[in-house]
């Protein structure tokens, strides 16, 4: 098993930000796909049409998420994101630990490209 960690930068307050990884239609808004989101503990989640399910966690209104992500039916994985402001900016953390070898290549491209960069292009707009 690995861990992906990941900083950056986005261009939004923390409560933009926050906002738009909790409400699926903000998420479907930056990812282009369907979603499905609650803010409540120990409910299912879908994202990214389906590509990545899970369970959530723990939420901190603007602040962090915590969220099981599968792989299959054998095997969870676990995400934690931290939000911190930075004037007209926010700092994003990302820890998504217990990662299986063979999807470590492909999942670290993800939060890259259709997570991270995804985002930051929406709030550029």
């Amino acid at each position: 098993m690995k861990t992906i960690k990941l900083t950056g930068k986005i261009k939004g307050s923390p409560e933009e930000v926050y906002r738009a990884l909790t409400n699926p239609f903000t998420i479907e808004l930056w990812s282009g796909e369907p979603a499905v989101m609650s803010e409540v503990p120990g409910s299912s989640f879908s994202i990214l049409d389906g590509a990545i399910v899970g369970e959530n966690v723990a939420f901190e209104t603007n602040k962090s998420l915590r969220q099981y992500w599968f792989f299959g039916e054998e095997h969870r994985s676990e995400v934690f994101i931290e939000l911190f402001p930075d004037k007209a900016h926010t700092h994003i953390r990302i820890e998504h630990s217990g990662v299986p070898d063979e999807a470590y290549e492909n999942m670290l491209a993800g939060w890259k490209e259709s997570y991270l960069e995804s985002l930051r292009d929406f709030f550029e707009k």
